[in-house]
């Protein structure tokens, strides 16, 4: 078991959920205005996408990743900033007989170009999600090649960023072992993400398994989507892990309840306090991951 636990919120994601909670944020203040709050209750990591303010869609604009760091780090908290760069991987396969006539869900760019927003803020923390996944029942693929994979994780390296590893299946868990084994990644953290069709589900069974492929002595997470999050936040630290809750994964604090991130937070406070646990501060969570302030 884990009795120092980091938290991670993930604020706000990519998907179609703006549409489905009134209290997901969207424009960068909102979002940065949710940093404070998951902060204030007491998370040590939150972890940001943007979104388009006008639609509420997801966004690469650096612009925008620019504006949410400026407000978060002008804020009177501290707070461990880790940006996503899972963006630009979007490829909505056309339907039937043609499938070369992508759908409007693609969003495909190239594995720097992912990174370009890293390199403008430098962000303590940014992610890499580990390979190729059909993400959701419909055409929609999520692309990260082995050969994207190696130039993100060069580029990462050389930014001075830590990388933490997105890991949605076991297959992505052998391919970021292997590029550790390659030298490309620097004492990289781990986030083991579960119960996205189609990808790893969400129970004991599958965390413990994948847990216990981890490489020796590393700092990892795990969540779960939905209704599985706090479930699935106990098992991570019961495991010996840490904890990722927050809008991107799960909009409910109770059965048709909606939650607001800091409200996510305090749950997950509580989970871990009542295992006998403790949740780290930002400082101390800079110790653990090795990270060095901006």
């Amino acid at each position: 078991m884990n009795h120092d636990v980091i938290i991670t919120c993930a604020l706000t994601g990519a998907g179609d959920t703006a549409s489905k909670s009134h209290l997901v944020p969207v424009t960068p203040k909102q979002i940065a205005d949710a940093a404070v709050e998951a902060a204030r209750a007491g998370a040590t990591v939150v972890h940001c996408h943007v979104r388009d303010p006008q639609t509420g869609r997801f966004s690469r604009d650096v612009a925008l990743y620019r504006e949410v760091m400026e407000r978060i780090r002008e804020a009177d908290v501290d707070i461990i900033v880790n940006l996503t760069a899972g963006m630009g991987g979007d490829l909505e396969i056309g339907p039937g007989e043609t499938p070369l006539e992508f759908g409007p869900g693609t969003d495909l760019i190239g594995p720097l170009e992912r990174l370009a927003h890293v390199e403008a803020l430098l962000p303590e923390i940014c992610t890499l999600d580990c390979g190729t996944l059909n993400f959701g029942d419909g055409n929609s693929i999520y692309v990260s090649t082995p050969a994207q994979l190696r130039a993100g994780a060069r580029r990462i390296t050389e930014l001075g960023v830590k990388a933490e590893l997105e890991i949605f299946d076991t297959g992505h868990l052998w391919f970021a072992k292997q590029m550790i084994k390659e030298g490309l990644l620097d004492d990289p953290l781990f986030q083991l993400c579960l119960g996205i069709p189609w990808g790893a589900p969400a129970d004991t069974t599958t965390m413990k398994a994948m847990v216990d492929n981890l490489p020796a002595n590393v700092t990892w997470a795990g969540f779960g989507i939905g209704r599985m999050q706090m479930p699935m936040a106990a098992q991570a630290v019961l495991l010996g892990g840490n904890v990722r809750v927050g809008l991107e994964d799960n909009l409910y604090l109770d059965r048709g309840v909606l939650a607001s991130n800091g409200q996510l937070v305090e749950r997950a406070v509580e989970i871990i306090s009542r295992l006998g646990a403790r949740v780290l501060t930002p400082a101390e969570g800079r110790e653990k991951m090795n990270l060095n302030r901006r």
